[in-house]
């Protein structure tokens, strides 16, 4: 096992924008509740500048969204603003509420469905040129009662991230490294001393959920019309998170001290985090001297299976110019424009032609991306972002709580949002 120090920057636009729950304002649009283009189908055209909101983690993706947006602009003759927002929920709440939104806009899948249902979003993913090489599961996470409609931008996983220094003082090898539930207790075991925890996450479902989707748990059916959430699956995955942390060889972030798995790892308080690829930054940026790899996470008795998060590029029901709003999404999600944001900070293409090209650029986080095919979308669900957040007060808790109560709760709460 190599040592390695993180060298890519926070993927912000996830850490600032996923799990956020937007406020679905009325559009103003004109079109009837629900409906997101005109009845023919047809992009509305003009002359018209576009506008671009987006959120960024800082100046890297701001100045590199801006030149990307500027080369556009420059090569189509269509003028293009790009505004870093302040508050982006709240900012696209209020121009959806006042029938001037932006055209294009970074959006979470937790906004999804509220903006779609009352007619403020453009379904367009179907006409995209590059529609076929996002993701599939990717085009899930923003697909909405039967329609693609927006661009994934991005988007990242959860791998098992472990320092290498505490991995060979516990005489471990490459060989070692987990693949199993089973070689994960054993090597957390292993790797807990009276100083540090083998392995620490955070006590929420952005975490945790990932051992559920191992066991071969989901939140609904494949439809999304029936919770699915007190299955057996979810049962054995909640369960192993218990086993582990009742263990002591396995501990939550917060009873760590730290604010996320990633501060928790850096300050060396855990051997091992279930973190994304944003923890690269992070660490480069906190704590540049520990060294670290990256593998994907253990397969439980379900299969491999991770969670993904991702943002996509809304596109206004309102906007005057839709057809260039969407050559311009074309432009931002082609693959040479995506592995020039991954280059300058550090996400992951949501293209699968880009996909070698950044592994290959990016070889000690390769293991995220090879987890895009198992990987579950966080929920999306109108409402969804309150029950989930119900589940994780829940959670903190889990050491000493019972599985089966916290998942019949969270399904009874789950069931209640879904049409």
């Amino acid at each position: 096992m190599q040592r390695r120090v993180g060298r890519l920057a926070v993927a912000g636009a996830l850490a600032t924008v996923t799990g956020l729950a937007l406020t679905a304002c009325g559009s103003g649009s004109g079109f009837s509740e629900g409906s997101t283009s005109p009845s023919d189908g047809t992009l509305t055209s003009s002359d018209d500048s576009l506008s671009v909101l987006i959120a960024a983690s800082g100046d890297a993706e701001a100045t590199a969204v801006q030149a990307a947006v500027g080369a556009w602009a420059d090569e189509s003759g269509t003028g293009a603003e790009v505004l870093v927002a302040s508050d982006l929920p709240q900012q696209l709440s209020q121009g959806f509420a006042s029938g001037s939104p932006a055209d294009v806009f970074y959006l979470s899948t937790d906004a999804l469905a509220g903006f779609a249902e009352n007619g403020s979003l453009l379904a367009y993913g179907d006409q995209l040129s590059n529609a076929d090489d996002f993701f599939p599961t990717l085009v899930d996470s923003f697909t909405y009662d039967g329609s693609f409609y927006c661009a994934p931008k991005d988007f990242s996983t959860l791998g098992l991230v472990i320092n290498t220094q505490m991995w060979q003082e516990a005489s471990l090898t490459d060989a070692d490294i987990p693949t199993t539930w089973a070689e994960l207790q054993d090597v957390a075991a292993r790797l807990t001393t009276p100083e540090h925890v083998g392995l620490t996450f955070s006590p929420e479902y952005a975490r945790v959920g990932a051992f559920m989707a191992q066991a071969g748990g989901s939140l609904t059916s494949a439809d999304g019309t029936e919770a699915t959430v007190d299955s057996p699956e979810n049962l054995a995955g909640l369960t192993f998170v218990k086993e582990l942390l009742t263990s002591g060889d396995a501990a939550y972030s917060s009873d760590l001290g730290a604010g996320w798995g990633g501060e928790a790892f850096g300050s060396g308080k855990a051997a091992m985090t279930v973190e994304g690829n944003w923890i690269a930054g992070a660490l480069s940026a906190d704590y540049p001297d520990v060294g670290y790899t990256v593998a994907q996470l253990p397969e439980g008795p379900g299969g491999p299976g991770t969670l993904q998060f991702s943002n996509c590029w809304g596109i206004a029901a309102d906007s005057p110019n839709q057809e260039a709003a969407l050559a311009l999404v074309e432009h931002l999600t082609s693959t040479e424009q995506q592995l020039a944001f991954a280059d300058a900070f550090g996400v992951m293409p949501s293209v699968q032609s880009a996909a070698d090209q950044w592994k290959d650029a990016n070889p000690d986080m390769a293991a995220f991306l090879d987890s895009a095919d198992d990987a579950q979308g966080v929920p999306t669900q109108s409402g969804a972002a309150d029950v989930v957040a119900d589940f994780n007060s829940r959670l903190e808790g889990l050491r000493d709580a019972d599985p089966q109560a916290l998942l019949e709760s969270f399904q009874t709460n789950y069931a209640a949002i879904l049409p």
